[in-house]
């Protein structure tokens, strides 16, 4: 863990992050080590958590929004996220082929879940900028455009934990050590 960012529990955080950390104990048992980073700062873990929510009432289902997290996550190389995420999907019951496949950074076998995965990677990739190829496929696939701009809230959402962890090389919880993950070399 980098020396200047601490993990914070629900009594050593700043006032601010307290009531936010209890809302976490309480959801999850635990503080997860990326909420008691996050918690060094009230405007982050607050704004984590209600983008979080907002991401949850989005168009789309908790796989495809498992999609969206874990693709950004593969491309921006977090490994904590990966794992966490990879144990929340699980929970959330969506298929373990899937799942691996997105641990992998392989086709996912269903066309629309593709072209979802492809779309994010390259919103990912290209820094907001998806190829028409990339965009035509995700809106053939049934996705609308609102989806398209969905698809940004979650890319956001994530990279805001991806980057949080990279700079605290936030240590993995033992809730996710069973899904420990490191990105393939060859894609």
């Amino acid at each position: 863990m980098n020396s200047k960012i601490e993990l914070h529990t629900t009594e050593s955080a700043p006032t601010g992050s307290k009531e936010t950390l209890q809302e976490v104990q309480s959801a999850y048992g635990f503080v997860p080590n990326l909420m008691a980073v996050m918690a060094g700062s009230p405007a982050v873990i607050k704004g984590y958590t209600t983008l979080s929510g907002i991401f949850d009432n989005t168009s789309f289902n908790p796989t495809e929004r498992q999609i969206v997290l874990l693709t950004t996550s593969f491309e921006n190389g977090c490994d904590y996220c990966m794992a966490a995420h990879t144990a929340i999907a699980s929970m959330q019951k969506v298929d373990a082929k899937i799942i691996e496949c997105l641990r992998k950074g392989t086709p996912i076998i269903d066309d629309k879940l593709e072209a979802l995965r492809l779309f994010t990677s390259e919103v990912v990739r290209e820094k907001g900028w998806p190829s028409d190829v990339a965009t035509q496929r995700f809106l053939s696939a049934g996705f609308t455009p609102a989806a398209m701009l969905e698809v940004v809230l979650g890319v956001g959402l994530k990279t805001i934990s991806n980057y949080v962890n990279h700079i605290a090389n936030t240590p993995l919880d033992k809730a996710f050590e069973a899904a420990a993950w490191e990105k393939p070399l060859v894609q």
